[in-house]
């Protein structure tokens, strides 16, 4: 049998909850594949190293969520190395979006003998990300619920909510510069929004993409609003009812975009993970930089 490289993010959503079974369940569903798992359960501090490391064998198979395939992204885009995708996170929007399916032993199987596609990944100020970029409320609710996780031990689900009630009493606006070679355009947001391709904003539909191959960025802004009406907003996006011509001002499609601040440095979520940039940010799209393995044809940029 065939021996593959499976990185496994162990405090990942649902591979936290999996606990002990974990391995026995990677190496049962390997097996059914058709080949050998060489499993490795990482702290995500240690997740790039083993990536990069494991690239060399021409396929890399992680399993977590959508920090973790961006992390897997961040060493292989712009190489040959195949990455296979187990969705084991809270949240799994990348693997969701490609059609793999959520089925363990499924998913197990796409990895390892499903077909290469190359997909587009969106970059900013040297760092990839495969879902989107936000700057205002997200990032500010991501840092509420990291301290009450830590704080209280709660898990990310529980402390989401207490999170956000948190970060809308303060009703933070950002006034930020837009170039995306059109001429700068000044905006007044709570919440500014980058995606790899073009997100849906139907009802329903919220969050989700139809192609991952346009090579595209989608730049979004939740409309300026009063405080009742922002938590309303808040409360309609959780559950998929947020309204396309109520809730959002769709900015434009690009392929680069440059987004200023007048302080020196701008936080900013990647897929989730929170990080603080200079200012400029220089955000950019690279079209069919990291090849994924999915259940149909190959797809070409």
């Amino acid at each position: 049998m065939t021996i593959m490289t499976v990185i496994v993010n162990r405090s990942g959503g649902t591979a936290a909850k999996m606990g002990d079974g974990l391995s026995e369940a990677l190496e049962q569903a390997f097996t059914a594949a058709g080949t050998t798992p060489d499993i490795r359960l990482l702290d995500g501090k240690q997740l790039p190293d083993a990536i990069e490391a494991a690239a060399k064998s021409g396929r890399v198979i992680v399993a977590g969520g959508d920090g973790t395939a961006a992390g897997a992204a961040q060493v292989l885009a712009g190489s040959d190395t195949e990455l296979g995708l187990l969705p084991l996170g809270t949240l799994n929007h990348l693997a969701r979006d490609l059609g793999i399916p959520a089925d363990l032993n499924e998913a197990a199987d796409v990895a390892a003998n499903g077909q290469p596609a190359q997909i587009d990944v969106g970059e900013v100020n040297g760092h990839v990300f495969v879902n989107n970029a936000s700057i205002g409320l997200y990032p500010l609710l991501v840092r509420k619920r990291e301290g009450l996780q830590r704080a209280k031990g709660w898990p990310k689900w529980l402390s989401t909510l207490p999170a956000a009630f948190a970060v809308l009493e303060r009703l933070p606006h950002h006034r930020l510069r837009l170039d995306w070679g059109k001429g700068e355009r000044a905006i007044v947001t709570p919440l500014l929004f980058v995606g790899n391709n073009v997100y849906s904003l139907d009802r329903g539909e919220v969050g989700k993409r139809g192609s991952l191959t346009d090579g595209k960025l989608s730049v979004y802004a939740v409309a300026h609003r009063r405080r009742a009406a922002l938590i309303w907003f808040a409360m309609r996006a959780l559950v998929g009812r947020a309204e396309r011509s109520l809730d959002f001002e769709t900015l434009g499609e690009c392929e680069t975009l440059t987004v200023s601040s007048s302080s020196g440095s701008i936080e900013i979520a990647l897929d989730g993970e929170l990080k603080r940039m200079d200012s400029p940010l220089e955000f950019r799209i690279r079209p069919g930089a990291l090849t994924v393995m999915t259940q149909g044809e190959a797809e070409k940029p």
